[in-house]
């Protein structure tokens, strides 16, 4: 039976745990931890310069694993994110965008059989210039061997595809703040209530329209974009007049959330794809962090994840900080765009009507 606009997300999650009538609700109470994080980082971020981190804090002079200056922010949604997850007894441990290693649950607590990967926050650069940024986070059933032994988790632990995940989502801090999840029956939307502090479902099913015309790709790297999205991108720009026949909308809001939550709510494609810029770098985007949840999102909500060449939720993660690229949205586009990188690089272009032509040939 559909739920009533306005459910709670605990309302909701009880509803999902009703489909599998021998499930603990484990995962159903460590979502809501999770959700309450979110609440958490929601309130500092709406504080802006007025809070603890602030927009205009100073740098923390450290470097994450990424290679990137950590802000306040950053170090701050990270510890959240821990100390709200780490008693509850449902993890076996935790991996961050902004953590070297894994995170090891202290042993005075209860370890669990889940995983939790999570980037604190994304787009935290958008902090100072007040852009919509967000929390993203996927959840891993833990290898039978630590659930078993309680052992420490390794890095290992962690490398396992897209297609595991049981549940993914994100925390969007906008305007209203939004919380997208997925727990592998369709996604769902909930804003929260600051009057009530709880998330309330206002977007019950979500889907992603299949067609689109509205792409977002940051044009600057154009020079080291590979030919099938150089082709991609070229007809979109060449509109009515062009090979597509419609005229194209272009978008970059440099926020991942920002941008996966406007493809849920209206469509479009987004390429962040491999290029030639950093030959050390197949891909800008984490995959364990950014594209296995976001992709998990995406399909669930009937588009399409890739990294051009290969669905994204088949990918076999080689390391906790894999770099990737990505391609997800409206199915259409995204299958259009595989079907570039799968033709021949080398396709010669038809000879024009009236080329130029002599009697004399080398």
């Amino acid at each position: 039976m559909p739920l009533s606009h306005n459910a709670t997300l605990t309302r909701y999650l009880i509803e999902q745990r009703r489909r599998f009538p021998q499930a603990s609700g484990d995962l159903n109470a460590l979502l809501l931890d999770v959700s309450l994080a979110c609440k958490a980082i929601a309130r500092i971020v709406a504080l802006g310069s007025l809070g603890e981190g602030g927009a205009q804090a100073p740098s923390t002079g450290t470097v994450n694993v990424q290679g990137e200056v950590q802000k306040p922010l950053d170090v701050l949604s990270n510890e959240i994110f821990l100390r709200m997850n780490e008693w509850n007894g449902y993890l076996a441990g935790m991996a961050s965008e902004e953590m070297d290693e894994p995170f090891q649950i202290p042993s005075q607590y209860q370890r669990g059989k889940y995983l939790l990967v999570f980037d604190p926050l994304d787009g935290s650069s958008n902090i100072d210039v007040n852009v919509s940024v967000g929390s993203i986070f996927s959840i891993l059933r833990a290898p039978q061997d630590v659930i078993d032994s309680g052992r420490d988790v390794t890095a290992a632990d962690f490398l396992q595809p897209g297609a595991s995940q049981i549940a993914a989502g994100y925390a969007l801090y906008g305007p209203a703040t939004m919380f997208v999840l997925t727990v592998g029956d369709g996604v769902a939307g909930f804003t929260l209530n600051p009057n009530l502090g709880e998330f309330l479902l206002t977007h019950e099913n979500i889907r992603v329209p299949t067609d689109t015309q509205e792409f977002a790709i940051n044009s600057s790297n154009s020079r080291f974009w590979e030919p099938p999205v150089k082709r991609y991108v070229d007809e979109c720009l060449a509109g009515k007049t062009g090979a597509r026949g419609k005229d194209f909308n272009m978008r970059w809001i440099a926020s991942m959330v920002a941008e996966a939550h406007r493809i849920l709510m209206r469509g479009g494609v987004f390429l962040y794809p491999r290029d030639t810029k950093d030959p050390n770098k197949p891909g800008r985007l984490r995959l364990l962090y950014e594209a296995n949840p976001i992709g998990m999102l995406i399909e669930q909500a009937g588009g399409r994840a890739s990294t051009g060449r290969q669905p994204m939720l088949g990918v076999q993660p080689s390391s906790l900080h894999q770099r990737i690229g990505l391609v997800f949205g409206s199915k259409t586009e995204v299958e259009l765009i595989e079907r570039y990188h799968h033709e021949p690089e080398n396709r010669e272009a038809p000879e024009p009507l009236f080329a130029e032509r002599s009697l004399f040939r080398n």
